[in-house]
């Protein structure tokens, strides 16, 4: 497994009211949701990134604002029977 390291500026934890523990998982989080709605991972390549169960991954999707399920309008058409 690969680490990335970062500088976090104390200002900004302490505007987050984070620890530093706390904002690693943050950006974990918010970093696997960013890459999940850009379409660059699947749920569980995300969930994995972000260090939690997929179906977490996937209830923390509506707190990020992310749809979980997102078809094309061909999709839907061809899900609901619509030509």
């Amino acid at each position: 497994m690969s680490r990335i390291t970062m500088d976090i500026p104390e200002e900004i934890l302490l505007a987050l009211k984070l620890q530093p523990d706390a904002m690693s998982e943050e950006l974990r989080t918010a970093a696997a949701v960013k890459l999940f709605e850009l379409g660059r991972l699947s749920s569980g390549a995300a969930a994995r990134l972000a260090g939690i169960p997929r179906t977490v991954f996937l209830t923390k999707l509506a707190q990020y604002g992310v749809d979980t399920f997102r078809l094309t309008e061909e999709q839907l058409r061809e899900e609901s029977g619509i030509a």
